[in-house]
Protein backbone atom coordinates (compact mmCIF):
# COMPACT_ATOMS: atom_id res chain seq x y z
CA UNK A 1 0.00 0.00 0.00
CA UNK A 2 2.87 2.50 0.96
CA UNK A 3 4.79 1.76 -2.29
CA UNK A 4 1.85 2.65 -4.06
CA UNK A 5 1.59 5.97 -2.48
CA UNK A 6 5.16 6.72 -3.42
CA UNK A 7 4.35 5.82 -6.59
CA UNK A 8 1.45 8.08 -7.06
CA UNK A 9 3.22 10.94 -4.97
CA UNK A 10 6.26 11.04 -7.39
CA UNK A 11 4.07 11.00 -10.38
CA UNK A 12 1.78 13.85 -9.21
CA UNK A 13 4.93 15.80 -7.89
CA UNK A 14 6.39 15.18 -11.14
CA UNK A 15 3.03 15.91 -13.06
CA UNK A 16 2.74 19.20 -10.30
CA UNK A 17 6.33 20.48 -11.51
CA UNK A 18 5.41 20.65 -15.20
CA UNK A 19 1.97 22.04 -15.32
CA UNK A 20 3.31 25.24 -12.35
CA UNK A 21 6.19 25.20 -15.25
CA UNK A 22 3.72 26.09 -18.32
CA UNK A 23 1.56 29.18 -16.42
CA UNK A 24 2.42 31.67 -18.43
CA UNK A 25 4.31 34.69 -16.80
CA UNK A 26 2.03 37.14 -14.81
CA UNK A 27 4.16 39.85 -14.27
CA UNK A 28 2.52 42.06 -12.12
CA UNK A 29 4.72 44.00 -10.27
CA UNK A 30 3.68 45.86 -7.72
CA UNK A 31 0.24 46.68 -9.34
CA UNK A 32 -0.30 42.73 -8.01
CA UNK A 33 -1.19 44.37 -4.59
CA UNK A 34 -3.99 46.81 -5.10
CA UNK A 35 -5.38 44.46 -7.64
CA UNK A 36 -4.92 46.72 -10.80
CA UNK A 37 -2.49 43.88 -13.19
CA UNK A 38 -6.21 41.98 -13.00
CA UNK A 39 -8.28 44.62 -14.37
CA UNK A 40 -8.31 44.52 -18.08
CA UNK A 41 -7.00 40.54 -17.95
CA UNK A 42 -8.83 37.41 -18.46
CA UNK A 43 -7.87 33.78 -18.22
CA UNK A 44 -8.15 32.04 -21.54
CA UNK A 45 -9.61 28.53 -21.84
CA UNK A 46 -6.13 26.76 -21.96
CA UNK A 47 -5.00 29.05 -18.86
CA UNK A 48 -8.17 27.96 -17.19
CA UNK A 49 -7.93 24.48 -17.57
CA UNK A 50 -4.38 24.08 -16.47
CA UNK A 51 -5.19 26.05 -13.29
CA UNK A 52 -7.44 23.15 -12.66
CA UNK A 53 -5.57 20.48 -13.66
CA UNK A 54 -2.86 22.05 -11.25
CA UNK A 55 -5.16 22.26 -8.16
CA UNK A 56 -6.05 18.54 -8.84
CA UNK A 57 -2.35 17.28 -8.84
CA UNK A 58 -1.89 19.75 -5.44
CA UNK A 59 -4.55 17.93 -4.35
CA UNK A 60 -3.51 14.60 -5.15
CA UNK A 61 -0.24 15.01 -3.89
CA UNK A 62 -1.12 16.94 -0.60
CA UNK A 63 -3.52 13.34 0.15
CA UNK A 64 -0.57 11.18 -0.53
CA UNK A 65 1.55 12.83 1.39
CA UNK A 66 -0.51 13.03 4.36
CA UNK A 67 -1.60 9.51 4.06
CA UNK A 68 2.44 8.56 3.88
CA UNK A 69 2.68 10.42 6.71
CA UNK A 70 0.19 8.27 8.66
CA UNK A 71 0.59 4.97 7.70
CA UNK A 72 2.56 2.85 9.94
Amino acid sequence: MKILLFVIETISALGLIIAILMHSVKGEGLAGIGGQARLFSSQKGMESGLNKITGTLAAIFLITALLIGLLP
